[in-house]
């Protein structure tokens, strides 16, 4: 990672801390067409709680219609690019 992302993190990057953070998954594993259930491991509580994480980093809210639509890493770094608020 170069110093430049480093010092102003992308929503990328931010969405994969605060998954890494919450829940033990490996960095390297977050690709973006990672399956949160089948090829990350994750249960709907799990889910649930980085839903909750990501709409408190973000200042946005994830409605449950969205929610259940978001199943990859990449799907929920494009939601947030699309709908966050800047700080």
């Amino acid at each position: 990672m170069n110093s430049v992302i480093s010092k102003n993190p992308t929503i990328a990057d931010r969405v994969k801390t605060i998954i890494h953070e919450k829940l033990g998954v490996e960095q390297s594993a977050m690709v973006d067409s990672a399956s949160f259930s089948d090829d990350l491991g994750l249960d709907s509580l799990d889910v649930l709680e980085t839903f909750m994480s990501l709409e408190k980093e973000f200042n946005l809210k994830i409605n449950d219609d969205d929610a259940e639509k978001l199943k990859t890493v990449g799907s929920v770094i494009d939601y947030i690019t699309a709908h966050a608020r800047r700080n």
